[in-house]
């Protein structure tokens, strides 16, 4: 068999292997891209988020160019966030904010994210990393969109966080207080009252500041 008629056979492997791989494909998408939008949306609705994930994911994998790309990857994070997977909801939303930077729906993605981080908002004994994050996105939303409807829905939940670190704060220090640590006490009662004034315990942390430096004086 002479080399030409080799590279024909080869040519028409190829080809054959093309086609088949066409064929794969056309069978996953059974639907075309609004089909899944509408499909994504009716589950969505009906508070199925785990299938609306499902139908969303399918425009992004096999309908990358689509107009209802930016439909899905929004709804995908809206339906982690229903879910409750707030990490997820995060990562989606981010993604969102980072392939669609001039979207209308950018502030409300960056909202959204700061509802995930809230939602994670611990009692004032633990952690306060996702306060601080909350805080962080809200204010980083009312710096980017001052105009925008949804600043006006942040000062309230940044309050909250706000508290949380406060009382945090304070919790720590009547742990120290307790325990006779009150130069420590005294740094975290120090505290609450500079970085965190009026928001609900600061009067309690002048009480204890006065019996901290009474403490260490004796």
């Amino acid at each position: 068999m002479n080399n030409k008629i080799k590279r024909i056979i080869l040519l028409f492997c190829v080809i054959a292997f093309a086609c088949q791989g066409c064929a794969a494909l056309d069978a996953k998408k059974e639907k075309s891209a609004e089909e899944y939008a509408n499909e994504g949306i009716i589950n969505y609705q009906d508070k199925e988020y785990k299938r609306a994930i499902e139908s969303f994911q399918k425009i992004k994998d096999w309908y990358p160019f689509s107009k209802y790309l930016v439909l899905a990857d929004l709804k995908i994070a809206d339906s982690h966030y229903k879910l409750k997977r707030y990490n997820e909801a995060v990562a989606a939303y981010d993604e969102f904010e980072k392939l669609h930077p001039a979207n209308e729906s950018v502030p409300y993605a960056i909202f959204q994210t700061g509802l995930c981080y809230f939602e994670q908002v611990d009692t004032f004994d633990r952690q306060q990393a996702t306060a601080r994050k909350a805080i962080e996105t809200f204010m980083r939303l009312n710096k980017l969109f001052p105009k925008n409807t949804y600043v006006l829905e942040t000062s309230e939940y940044i309050n909250t966080c706000y508290k949380s670190l406060a009382e945090s704060e304070f919790g720590i220090g009547i742990y120290y207080y307790k325990t006779k640590h009150y130069k420590a006490a005294l740094y975290r009662f120090n505290n609450v009252i500079t970085k965190y004034p009026d928001i609900g315990v600061h009067h309690q942390a002048i009480v204890y500041i006065a019996k901290c430096e009474t403490a260490i004086t004796k």
